[in-house]
Parts: C-alpha cells; structure tokens; sequence
C-alpha cells in the first residue's frame, strides 16, 4: 500500500481545487484501491482559498455574508472561521477577495473604473464584528484598480475630494483624492493580519498595479497612465504630501515599493496602509493546513493548475507542493488543463488538453478527464500489482 497526496490549486474559472483533488483520487482509487489518499487542495490567495482551508479544516464554519459587489450590486458570500487555539481564543477569520470583489463576478463585462474593493472590505469587517482573533486574507482575483480605497473606506476609513466630499468608488475616484481620515478606522485583530499574495509587484509605474494587471481589467494604455496617475496621487495623500490625516509610522507602512504592494489592484497596498503584512500565499496556505506534515513519508504527492506555465514556478501553488514533496524524498506528478513549461525534473505530468483531444473537451467535462488523469498516473508511477 502506497500513501499519496493530492495537493491541486484550482483550475481558474474551470473547476475548484477541492473538486480537482476528488476527482484525481477517485482516478487513483479505480487503479489502485488500496492505497492510502489524502487530500489536501491548494490554493495562492486567489480564487479557492476559502475552500482550500474549509478542506483542510473539518470544523471550520462558513459565515454568510451580503456585500457590495465589484460594480455596487449585492453578492452573497461568506467567510471562514476556523477553530479556536491556544494562540487565536477567537479563531481565525479568512477572508476572499475573489468571492467578494473580484473580477470572476463580472461574468464578461469589465468595469475598470468603477469596479471596487468595497465588499471585500465589508467581508472583512464582518469578521471583524465577530470577534475573530486574527484574518488571513486572500487578495486575487481583483476586479479593480482602487488603490484599496474601497475595503478601507468598508474599514472606517474616508477619502475625500478639495470639497470634502466622498470620492467616486473604483479607480475613478482616485482622479479627485485629496485627503484621507483615518480616524474611524477599525484597529486590526489582536494577531493581526496576514495577506496570502502570489505577486511581488510593487504599486507603481511599469511593474506596477496598473501597468501588469490593468490591460485584463479593461484598461487601454491612456487608461493604464491614468490609473497609475491615481494610485501615485493616493500615496502622496497617505504620505501627507498632499494631506496632514494620516500618522508618520503608518504613512512608512505604506511603502508602494513593498513586494505585493501592487497586487489586486494596489489591494495590497492599501492592505499595508492598514498595517497588515503580506505573505507568500502558497507557502501560508501549507503551513496553515499541515500540507508537509501530510506529505512526510508520502510516495507520490500529485499537484496541478489550470495552466502549468512559465510562471508557475514564481509563487505559484504547484511549485511550492512540489519543492515540499521534494524535500520529503516523495516522486511528484502535475496534472493541467495545458502544459507550457519545461516538466523533466518531474516524474511525470499530464495535460488535460492532450487526454482529452482538445481544450474545449477538457474545459467542458473537467472532473471526467481528472479522473482519467488519476488512474494513469496510478499504472505509470506505481505499475506494481498491490
């Protein structure tokens, strides 16, 4: 009997992790019955992170929450709380972007000016409200370009125009920022907050927020200039270049060149503001969810992602699976909708778009290509009868 650990980020837009992992475990169990399978689904801080840890947490409890969407209209979502400990009596609050303010929401449309962060913000007060000791928050996915004005704004906080008035949500108001007060902010949990982030951009200019993301926003290049142009005027007000509201020591937390300053649309940033800190996602999702005490004495541990690219190796889910399997002497195995990166130091990979003939094939019937995946990785990695 072999022990095997399935341990998938979600595949974007496609299929859940949770649903991933299942599926390439029931593969494996039709080839291979007897073999000891644990789950452990992935996530970054994108989409699936709420499920992610709900996976790995059976006592975990969902939280229905009703916020303002992307575009201001209500969403259902929740948050999660996990089981109190020693060191967090109120339990952990973890939060996501993508659920709330993120860009999966939109369906076609893009709103790159008037998409906010409003909702995440009132998630994330919520769990505030209820007591939690500390917040993981999840930040991709994002809909918008706001700087975070709008969760904070959810957080007690106020931006204003020249005339004092509340300015535009999205990343039009940014045009007319011109003071913030913070005085109502809402203080953080007494463990603080930690941001699961899968970027190190930083807020401004050609790596920045809106020159790398904003172009999948919506955002054309003249856009792309003005959105950069807010988020600059945004940090020279919370710098007090251009305003006196905000604290000296919370104004030096709020660097833009900070790693993740400028992810989710400068969420990040505004994040810092707040005094939260930000944390490879991937490798806090592990941690969290007891991904290498899972994999320790493990034979196979099998990963996977919507597209297994060049970029999966920065930050990326898989890639911090497969440097834990790795160092526990275990054979790793990827399964993707398309493969697009270099797999020979792996022990063997699988793309779906190839099983199933095409992408379309593979997209439409995802879980029945899976389970198809799982039981050849079974015959390849382990031929041996058991």
């Amino acid at each position: 009997m072999a022990r095997i650990v399935i341990a998938p980020d979600s595949f974007k837009g496609t299929i859940a992790a949770a649903d991933v992992a299942a599926a390439l475990a029931e593969g494996w169990s039709s080839a291979r019955p007897d073999d000891e399978i644990m789950l452990r689904p992935m996530a970054d801080g994108g989409e699936g992170t709420l499920e992610a840890f709900a996976g790995a947490f059976p006592d975990a409890v969902r939280v229905p929450v009703r916020v303002t969407g992307p575009t201001g209209f209500a969403v259902d979502a929740a948050w999660l709380r996990l089981p109190p400990t020693d060191e967090a009596p109120g339990g952990v609050g973890v939060v996501e972007l993508a659920s709330t303010s993120g860009i999966e929401l939109l369906g076609d449309a893009r709103r790159p000016w008037e998409a906010s962060t409003i909702g995440f913000g009132q998630a994330i007060a919520a769990a505030l409200a209820a007591g939690v000791s500390q917040l993981v928050l999840g930040i991709g996915s994002s809909a918008s370009t706001d700087g975070g004005t709008g969760l904070l704004t959810a957080l007690g906080a106020r931006f204003v125009d020249a005339f004092e008035t509340s300015i535009a949500p999205g990343a039009s108001g940014l045009d007319d920022v011109a003071r913030v007060d913070l005085s109502a902010l809402k203080a953080l949990p007494v463990n603080g907050v930690q941001v699961l982030c899968d970027v190190t951009n930083p807020l401004l200019g050609g790596s920045g927020a809106a020159a790398v993301f904003g172009p999948q926003k919506g955002l054309d290049p003249d856009g792309v200039a003005r959105a950069d142009a807010g988020l600059a005027r945004l940090v020279g007000v919370l710098k007090g270049l251009e305003g006196d509201s905000l604290p000296v020591e919370m104004a030096r937390m709020a660097d833009p060149e900070s790693p993740g300053a400028g992810a989710a649309g400068g969420a990040g940033y505004g994040l810092l503001a707040w005094g939260a800190e930000i944390v490879p996602g991937a490798v806090r999702v592990a941690d969290l969810t007891g991904l290498q005490e899972a994999i320790a004495g493990a034979d196979v541990v099998i990963t996977g992602e919507g597209s297994y690219d060049g970029q999966s190796a920065a930050g990326k889910a898989p890639a911090h699976v497969a440097q834990l399997a790795d160092a526990a002497g275990a054979r790793v195995a990827v399964v993707a909708g398309r493969i697009a990166a270099d797999t020979s130091d792996l022990a063997h990979a699988v793309s779906l778009t190839e099983l199933a003939g095409s992408s379309q094939a593979a997209i439409a019937e995802p879980a029945v290509h899976l389970r198809a995946a799982g039981a050849a990785l079974a015959g390849v990695l382990l031929p041996e009868a058991r």
